[in-house]
């Protein structure tokens, strides 16, 4: 017996798309800004907060597998601004580290970051942020189980 689907899942639908169109500047394969996507900064970002970062430990931190991480970094390798390294410890192991360029490119990308994160906020009433940001973290929980347990390939 084929399910019809439910009517209020219409105008869910309908604010996930709105949602997608809005962030669509995070999307992976869009440049951001310094000539990088969204992904590729975040990557940055994560180095340059722990200096020196485990291929493994970013699998974990974008939540995708390795052969995605390594599609990942590889631009950020071949333009200078993030290098590999074996590690000290574990011949097996891949450290990323920043270079001088991709420090640079990091401070910049994180000023114009900042510039749109603040126009964001200020666009949000004072006295509703708590609210806002708790429905969104609520929100990203529930997709990311859901995500979990989704069948829709049947």
């Amino acid at each position: 017996m084929k399910q019809e689907p439910n009517d209020n899942n219409g105008e869910f639908l309908s604010l996930i798309s709105d949602l997608c169109q809005a962030v669509r500047c995070c999307r992976q394969d869009a440049f951001f800004c310094e000539d990088v996507t969204f992904t590729q900064f975040l990557i940055l970002d994560q180095i340059a907060k722990r200096g020196d970062l485990k291929m493994s430990e970013l699998h974990n931190i974008l939540s995708v597998d390795k052969s995605t991480t390594t599609r990942l970094v590889n631009p950020l390798v071949r333009k200078g601004l993030v290098e590999r390294a074996k590690s000290d410890r574990d011949s097996r192991a891949v450290n990323l580290k920043l270079t001088q360029p991709g420090e640079e490119v990091h401070k910049k990308v994180w000023l114009c970051l900042d510039g749109f994160v603040e126009a964001i906020r200020k666009r949000i009433p004072e006295e509703k942020k708590a609210d806002v940001y708790g429905a969104v973290k609520l929100f990203i929980n529930a997709v990311k189980d859901a995500s979990s347990a989704c069948s829709c390939d049947g």
